[in-house]
């Protein structure tokens, strides 16, 4: 695929931002109580507003920031989390990312790529353990094309096991032309993800030196060309750690505008991962801008009071403890029993660290996960209904923004909660799990709705499977 990137501009206004850092710095408090009751009130933020929230200083204001960020999560998400697993396909690339595992001139990385009967075999681990939703993770290389990622997507998707089956699958993958695009679209993807990692050009330019990623511009334009070819559920993220994380929000927040602006809709979710240790990859132990834990919960809460229907995916890199109190200040999808060497699930191994990107934080299996959160109150969600239903893009927000997502789906993660526990949890997550069902159950104030999901749930007991609204 030839890279043409004639006619492209960045959207990323450098000075802007950093302008508005400096203009917005000791905002009173005021102003910020002002700003987050205007996400409250469900509106996005604009770029000097959240450029208020980042300056803040004050640790009584930084609270008030988080503390709204969670009730906002409340308020159009609920208490429920998606659950879904990274499923690596191959790590085989032809970048050089100074801070990448995968780059193509890190020796120490072991090469792999699964073939047909690999991969069956690692999506019927997935799906033995309870998983219904993946994002298959591709290196950059020409054997990865739109085709061998539609193929293995539609592998996927027919491989039936036990009880189970896989019914959503997500992509992170390299940015395609249109064409490219269409085809992946055309075997029922769910979001294509593509992080930016930084939205610092020069940043970016001197840590991508060779490698079809090199091109900044292709890669930015990437998710436009994705909306253009029918895709409109679009992941955008940044790599925290590579440049300052004040500028990556800003920047995640443009890009946000600029699909809006440009298309109608914004991302159906943000990614802010912090940079981990890679095998044979010195740049991850002394990344130049370290986030600091204090400083990562602030930006999550940030984020999602800067663009309030996104959802907001925080992944396994972060250590347990992290995890479990980032979750409070808005984040609605984590991965979960998660391996992210290439052919780990169904046969791990002492060289699987040679063939992962990164090194994971949190290592519990699906079971553990479920069972602590059932535990703090959340609702575990396997739910694809919108998938499956056409509510992507512009139709999602307009079941959205009325209060839609709240209201249906969170019987709808109940439906799923009450299939893994039926069909995969521990006795110990079955009894917590069923005590939560009943508790979310009681809390319906929709009389008919609630007589719903109790004759759904019955059935669901009885051995009806799929079902959701």
């Amino acid at each position: 695929m030839k890279i043409n990137i004639e006619g492209i501009k960045s959207f990323i206004p450098d000075a802007t931002i950093e302008a508005l850092l400096i203009q917005e710095a000791n905002a009173p408090a005021s102003r910020i109580r002002d700003i987050i009751q205007k996400s409250l009130d469900k509106n996005r933020l604009d770029p000097a507003e959240t450029a208020a929230l980042i300056s803040v200083k004050d640790p009584e204001l930084r609270q008030m920031i988080m503390e709204g960020a969670r009730e906002l999560k409340e308020r159009i998400y609920g208490n429920r989390i998606v659950l879904f697993a990274p499923l690596y396909v191959g790590n085989e690339c032809i970048n050089d990312c100074v801070y990448c595992g995968f780059r193509i001139s890190n020796e120490e990385c072991q090469r792999s790529t699964l073939d047909h009967r690999q991969l069956v075999e690692e999506t019927k681990a997935l799906v033995e353990t309870g998983h219904k939703r993946l994002i298959m993770v591709y290196g950059e290389h020409p054997k990865y094309d739109a085709r061998y990622i539609a193929d293995t997507v539609q592998t996927v998707y027919d491989t039936k096991y036990k009880k189970g089956e896989i019914r959503r699958v997500n992509i992170n993958a390299a940015p395609m032309d249109i064409e490219g695009y269409r085809i992946v679209k055309s075997v029922g993807i769910g979001t294509y993800q593509i992080f930016q990692e930084t939205y610092h050009q020069k940043t970016y330019e001197k840590l991508h030196p060779r490698g079809p990623k090199s091109s900044f511009l292709w890669r930015l334009d990437g998710l436009d060309r994705a909306m253009k070819a029918g895709i409109d559920d679009l992941g955008i993220g940044a790599l925290m750690g590579l440049y300052d994380w004040r500028f990556e929000v800003m920047a995640l927040l443009y890009h946000t505008i600029h699909l809006e602006d440009t298309f109608g809709v914004g991302p159906h979710t943000i990614s802010f991962p912090r940079i981990e240790p890679a095998i044979g990859t010195d740049f991850t132990q002394h990344p130049p801008f370290r986030v600091s834990d204090e400083d990562f919960k602030l930006l999550v809460a940030i984020i999602r009071l800067s663009v309030p229907y996104t959802g907001m995916i925080l992944t396994a890199r972060e250590p347990i403890e992290i995890r479990n109190e980032v979750l409070r200040f808005g984040v609605s999808q984590i991965d979960a029993g998660s391996s992210i060497g290439v052919g780990d699930y169904s046969h791990k191994d002492d060289e699987s660290r040679k063939k992962a990107q990164f090194v994971l934080g949190d290592t519990r299996s699906l079971d553990d996960v479920i069972y602590e959160l059932a535990n703090g109150g959340y609702i575990p969600s396997f739910c694809t209904s919108c998938y499956r239903a056409g509510r992507t893009g512009e139709h999602f927000m307009e079941f959205a923004i009325p209060g839609f997502v709240k209201k249906f789906c969170t019987p709808n993660a109940l439906l799923t909660f009450a299939e893994y526990l039926y069909d995969f949890s521990s006795q110990r997550t079955l009894q917590a799990g069923l005590e939560l069902i009943d508790h979310e159950v009681d809390k319906i104030e929709d009389e008919s709705m609630k007589k719903s999901v109790i004759d759904k749930l019955a059935e669901m007991k009885a051995g009806t499977r799929d079902l959701y609204y």
